[in-house]
C-alpha cells in the first residue's frame, strides 16, 4: 500500500476503535448492544446538517455529538432495558434499520438517498487521537471505581449481583449513556473523515465490522477494542495485496481461529496474571541440586 492508503487507513482503524469502545461500554455490563450506530448516525447528521445551515464551529459539533448520544442512550435504555438476552440485541440492531429508513426519508435533514457533505475540519489525527486518549482515561478511571466492580459483577452473573445491593439496570443504564456519548463523537469524527455520509455509511455492516473488533480485541478490557479494531481494519488491507478476492474470507477464517483458541480475545490482562503465577510455583528442575533431598544431620550430645 501507498503511504496515502496507509493514513487513511489508520485513521479509519481509530474511528473503528471509538465505535468498539461505545460497543464495549454496554457488552462491560452485560448487555450487547449495536445501538452506538445509530447514536453515531444521529450524531453524525446533525452535524451535518447544522454545519450547513447555521455554520456550527467542528467542536461544538462534536460536543453536540457527544451530547445527543448520551441522551438517546439514557432513553434507549429505559425503553429496552428490560428485554432479556437476544431480545435486547435484536432490538438495538432494529434501531439500525429504523436509522437507516430515516435517513433515505428525512430528505430535508439527511440529504435522503443522496446523502449530505460534512465539513472535514475534525478530521484530523489531533482530535482522532485526542478522543481515543479521553474514551481511555474515562474508561480506566471508571474500572477502578465502585463503578467498574459493580459493572464487572452485573457482567459475570446479574441475579449474584442483585443479592450484594447492586442494581443491574441502573449500572446498564449509565453503560448505555457511556456507549452513546461515545457512539455520538465516533458518528461525528466518522463524518469529519468521510466528508460525506449517506444510508449505508452507519449501517450494519460498521456494527457487525465494531462488534468483531471487540471480541478479536477482547471484552475483558478497555485497551482490547483499541487492539482489535486497529487489527481487523488493517489485516484486510494487508491480505487484499496476496489473496484479493477472497481477504474477507482469510480474515474471517483467522477470526474464527482466534475465537477457539484465544477466546478471551488478544488483550487479556488474566490469562498475563496466570502465566505469571505459573512461572513463580514452576517445580524445581530434575538436574537442579536445591531439588535434591538433604541428607539428615547427626544430633551430637
Amino acid at each position: 500500500m501507498s503511504t496515502t492508503a496507509w493514513i487513511t487507513t489508520l485513521q479509519f482503524a481509530g474511528v473503528n476503535a471509538l465505535f468498539a469502545l461505545s460497543i464495549y461500554a454496554t457488552l462491560w455490563t452485560g448487555v450487547l448492544s449495536l445501538a452506538p450506530i445509530f447514536f453515531g448516525a444521529v450524531g453524525a447528521f446533525t452535524f451535518g446538517y447544522l454545519a450547513g445551515t447555521v455554520g456550527l464551529s467542528p467542536f461544538l459539533g462534536l460536543v453536540l455529538g457527544v451530547v445527543l448520544g448520551a441522551a438517546l442512550g439514557a432513553l434507549t435504555a429505559a425503553l429496552v432495558i428490560r428485554l432479556d438476552s437476544h431480545y435486547l440485541a435484536m432490538a438495538t440492531i432494529a434501531m439500525v434499520l429504523i436509522g437507516r429508513v430515516l435517513v433515505v426519508n428525512l430528505t430535508e435533514l439527511t440529504g435522503g438517498a443522496a446523502g449530505t457533505l460534512v465539513p472535514g475540519e475534525l478530521g484530523t489525527w489531533l482530535w482522532l487521537i485526542g478522543c481515543l486518549v479521553v474514551a481511555g482515561y474515562v474508561l480506566a478511571r471508571l474500572a477502578k471505581s465502585r463503578f467498574g466492580m459493580a459493572a464487572d459483577a452485573v457482567r459475570e452473573d446479574a441475579a449474584v449481583a442483585q443479592t450484594l445491593g447492586i442494581s443491574p439496570r441502573r449500572i446498564q443504564l449509565v453503560g448505555f449513556v457511556i456507549s452513546g456519548a461515545f457512539g455520538g463523537a465516533a458518528g461525528v469524527m466518522q463524518a469529519s473523515f468521510l466528508q460525506y455520509i449517506g444510508p449505508d455509511t452507519f449501517y450494519t455492516h460498521l456494527g457487525f465490522v465494531t462488534l468483531a473488533a471487540v471480541v478479536l480485541g477482547g471484552a475483558f478490557h478497555w485497551a482490547g477494542p483499541i487492539v482489535g479494531a486497529i487489527v481487523f481494519t488493517i489485516l484486510p488491507e494487508l491480505l487484499k495485496d496476496v489473496m484479493g478476492e477472497y481477504d474477507r474470507v482469510v480474515t474471517g477464517v483467522l477470526l474464527v481461529v482466534i475465537i477457539i483458541f484465544v477466546p478471551r480475545g488478544l488483550v487479556d490482562l488474566r490469562r498475563v496474571r496466570l502465566l505469571r503465577a505459573r512461572s513463580r510455583q514452576d517445580p524445581p528442575r530434575a538436574g537442579d541440586d536445591s531439588a535434591r533431598p538433604t541428607a539428615p544431620q547427626e544430633v551430637t550430645a
